[in-house]
């Protein structure tokens, strides 16, 4: 009963692991803002991400300007300028002012959305294109753009979630960040009880190792296929390098963790297996309760001649 009890207990510590990292990691590493932002900010530099943003903004400031414009002129002149332009903002600093304050801006709408009790249906997430689409204005007229500075600069709003499913993600959140607190706590308890129960302990101790291990090499696994399902749901004018950069940037700490458990639980399983106490022989001795010395027969008298 004792041992059942004990190898239940570890059996469900081990399976705490990875969903208690995951959880933790969507509840306090997603949810911070400064954190998400140092997390995103190497990504200004990525050629992939920057391509990504210079079509997108290029596209749009085409759209802005396509009602003032003859079709044949933007073909033949502005077309080309205006994506050179963008190309060439993506690599200053102030594009990476630029991406910094707009991931900054983006993660505090999402999360006041999600944190927010108001009716969901009348307030969609969005983010306001504008700051950037002025910046390029700016560029493109420093550079003598033709017709540069009859680019409008307007409040263009991109959803970044809607409306319509604020409710779901908001109570997926709030699930989360409950989960994200005392699945880790679970895990650990488990695993204390179920190693005060056992009856050989050191044995238990390699089981919990090497299924802390197990949970670390599964989580990996499901970060990798979680990757895999991301990319291939794309739509076709996504671009698939840009958003795997932003996937992996954003799963770098989890990848991480995966890796160290599996090490960890690795090198306890070996260090207790390689520590153990060796089986001696043992060997029964016999008992008697004879003399241990031999006595020797007594001689007749010798005889004595008269």
């Amino acid at each position: 009963m004792r041992s059942g009890l004990s190898a239940v207990l570890i059996a469900l510590s081990c399976l705490l692991v990875p969903f208690g990292v995951l959880s933790a990691w969507a509840a306090y590493g997603l949810s911070d803002t400064s954190r998400y932002v140092t997390t995103m900010a190497p990504l200004a530099d990525d050629p992939d991400v920057r391509d990504a943003v210079a079509d997108t903004v290029g596209d749009g400031i085409m759209q802005e300007i396509d009602h003032e414009l003859d079709a044949r002129v933007r073909r033949g002149t502005i077309t080309p300028f205006v994506h050179d332009a963008v190309r060439s903002f993506t690599r200053t600093e102030a594009f990476r002012t630029a991406w910094n304050e707009g991931n900054r801006a983006a993660h505090d709408a999402v999360l006041r959305a999600l944190r927010d009790e108001r009716d969901p249906r009348e307030h969609p997430v969005t983010v306001d294109l504008a700051p950037v689409t002025a910046q390029v204005k700016a560029r493109l007229a420093q550079d003598h753009v033709p017709l540069a500075n009859r680019i409008p600069v307007q409040h263009t709003e991109v959803d970044l979630l809607p409306a319509q499913q604020l409710g779901r993600l908001r109570k997926g959140f709030h699930v989360l960040e409950v989960a994200g607190f005392w699945l880790p706590i679970a895990a650990v308890a488990f695993a204390v009880a179920g190693l005060a129960l056992a009856a050989r302990r050191r044995r238990a101790l390699t089981a919990t190792a090497l299924g802390t291990a197990l949970g670390g090499a599964l989580l990996a696994l499901a970060v990798a296929i979680g990757r895999s399902l991301t990319l291939a749901d794309l739509p076709a004018e996504v671009s698939q390098p840009a958003v795997g950069a932003v996937y992996d940037a954003l799963t770098a700490t989890l990848r991480t963790t995966s890796w160290i458990l599996v090490a960890l639980g690795l090198t306890v399983a070996a260090l207790t297996w390689l520590t153990r106490r060796p089986h001696l022989p043992f060997r029964r001795r016999r008992t008697s309760t004879a003399p241990t010395t031999r006595t020797r027969p007594e001689q007749p008298p010798p005889r004595v001649r008269v």
